[in-house]
């Protein structure tokens, strides 16, 4: 019983954070690379239960750390995959480990991964496309070899970080 009450603490906690920080102007390099993996494991589930496994995220890559997911091995993979609280599904935690490395070699062009999401940062964002912009910024990545990443999942990504500036509607 008090395992399950923890992991449904836990669960709620990441949902909570994510709630928190979604909309927020996000520059932190370890907070973008979070959006990104919420972002790649949303797809086929609510945002609330890709959301609530954040604390199981941060545990199993390395707090968010790009730089060192990047560095896993087979080893590392088949611990993540193993893992019971662990979402199951083996093709998006290889696109995490994927995406890690594609988020390196992103330097020098960019400081980092948050500096690479800004750099795409409408000037005149009244008058932005929020479609056409999450299909820009997913080809874009998929060019430099991030996987996993749809229009529709980056666009709710850059919203997420507050790159696409949500006007609430009357």
């Amino acid at each position: 019983m008090l395992l399950c009450v923890r992991r449904d603490h836990m669960e709620q906690n990441g949902v909570q954070e994510y709630h928190q920080l979604f909309g927020s102007k996000i520059h932190d390099n370890r907070e973008a690379f979070e959006f990104l993996i919420v972002a790649v494991f949303q797809p086929g589930m609510s945002w609330k239960v890709a959301a609530s496994k954040i604390p199981v995220f941060k545990r199993l890559f390395a707090d968010f750390d790009y730089y060192r997911v990047a560095q896993f091995d087979d080893v590392d993979l088949e611990k993540i995959e193993s893992d019971e609280q662990m979402i199951q599904n083996g093709r998006k935690i290889r696109a995490v480990l994927q995406n890690a490395k594609a988020a390196s070699r992103l330097e020098p062009e960019f400081s980092n991964l948050a500096d690479y999401f800004w750099s795409f940062h409408p000037m005149n964002s009244d008058q932005v496309d929020e479609d056409e912009l999450g299909a820009t910024v997913a080809k874009d990545m998929k060019k430099r070899g991030f996987t996993f990443v749809g229009p529709t999942t980056i666009r709710l990504l850059l919203t997420g970080m507050g790159i696409i500036d949500r006007k609430p509607t009357a």
